[in-house]
């Protein structure tokens, strides 16, 4: 139980003094604003975490999976669907709403995506001896991707529409409520037990009486540090950039999803250190539906609920980082049709990803969703038998699947 307790006795002394901050209403300068609100997020998101991994021990098989997938995308959503809700009496948030969800969408499969596979074929092929060059995903996964794959073609009404419609709002809605149903009646756990590390495997360790309470305590009390810090901490988003005279839009879109993602990414790595690289690269897919439906849904709803129109308006840039993201994504579900994620496409996703920092601009965004449409384009066209099982699946009872491994590929 000592153990167990260090690292949330830690995480709740960061998030201490936003709460204090908050409830008495003391103002700071917004860049110092932005490191104790931001440390706050960061630290509440961890907790977030290990409660949702621990609870898998209480909850079996897939309805783990539906419930866990709604929770670990709180601290992103808190502060997205804030400037949403924001820019319904206040325009100039729509772009901030914007570059949240399409900087989280992009760091999540341009950067978490790519490096969990390297880092992965790295390790097998120091274990092996042998040179590792693919990872293979188990086919119950073919299911995300066909929810990724049809969200896909339909978020590429945005870049051309230029507006996130209500009624696509609500479609992307109950179509990530159609993925809960659906993943809660597959059976993932295998008969074994769930794999657990860090704070997580130790409080998943403790006894009923004592886990249950502790697990409903994090829930509880992360979830409401995240809610009463998400104001403050957008807000010192904005102030922060015109205090450091850097770009709102460009902070808003990476430094907020870094901060609120930062434990996914941890706990992915460390799945992919220890060997279990099927699991972390699955849990980052299973993230990148939940985004891709859950988060972009939300907004023209957050936005009407704020006092906004029926649609969430793009200005040109906006519309460029939605198509530069929708690509993006086309490509990481193309090259995964066949459940293979050979380290060429890791490196290249990832060097996609850099490049759009050293080229930025109207000619830059074009230019790299140029090429991720053509790597996509070519992937459908070379992988096209796999298009309409992935398609399907969704709609279809999975089959237990033993997957067979070669020398090179990593399973």
């Amino acid at each position: 139980m000592l153990r167990a307790a260090r690292p949330l006795t830690m995480c709740l002394l960061l998030m201490l003094p936003a709460i204090v901050l908050r409830f008495t209403g003391v103002d700071l300068v917004p860049p110092l604003s932005l490191v104790v609100y931001g440390v706050a997020v960061v630290a509440a998101s961890f907790l977030l975490a290990w409660a949702a991994e621990a609870a898998e021990v209480d909850i079996s098989g897939g309805l783990a999976i539906a419930l866990l997938a709604v929770i670990a995308v709180l601290p992103e959503y808190a502060v997205d669907l804030y400037f949403a809700y924001r820019a319904g009496d206040r325009q100039e948030y729509v772009q901030y709403a914007a570059a949240n969800m399409t900087g989280s969408n992009r760091l999540l499969l341009g950067l978490g995506w790519s490096v969990v596979v390297l880092i992965s074929l790295f390790v097998a092929s120091r274990r092996t001896g042998k040179p590792v060059t693919m990872l293979i995903l188990h086919p119950r996964y073919r299911i995300e991707l066909g929810f990724l794959l049809i969200a896909s073609v339909a978020a590429l009404l945005i870049p051309a529409t230029g507006e996130i419609h209500l009624i696509l709002g609500f479609v992307l809605l109950a179509f990530f409520g159609f993925y809960l149903i659906r993943v809660s009646r597959e059976d993932r756990s295998d008969g074994e037990e769930p794999e657990l590390i860090g704070p997580a495997a130790r409080i998943g360790g403790l006894a009923a009486s004592k886990r249950r309470p502790l697990v409903i305590g994090m829930f509880i009390g992360s979830a409401g540090a995240i809610l009463a810090c998400a104001e403050p901490f957008a807000e010192s988003l904005i102030g922060s950039g015109s205090a450091l005279n850097i770009d709102h839009f460009l902070l808003v879109q990476w430094l907020a999803p870094l901060a609120s993602e930062a434990p996914e990414f941890i706990v992915a790595i460390l799945f992919a250190v220890r060997g279990k690289a099927a699991m972390a690269l699955g849990t980052l897919v299973s993230a990148k539906v939940n985004q891709w439906t859950l988060l972009i849904g939300s907004l023209p709803v957050a936005y009407a609920i704020g006092g906004g129109s029926s649609a969430l308006v793009l200005d040109a840039r906006q519309a460029e980082e939605m198509l530069l993201t929708g690509t993006q994504t086309l490509m990481g579900v193309a090259i995964l049709l066949m459940l293979r994620f050979p380290g060429w496409a890791a490196w290249t996703l990832l060097g996609l990803f850099a490049v759009q920092f050293a080229i930025p601009g109207t000619h830059g965004r074009y230019l790299i969703s140029a090429v991720y449409g053509v790597i996509a384009l070519v992937s459908l066209i070379n992988f096209r038998h796999q298009i309409r099982p992935t398609l399907m699946a969704p709609f279809r009872r999975q089959v237990k699947t033993r997957v067979r491994q070669p020398d090179n590929i990593l399973v």
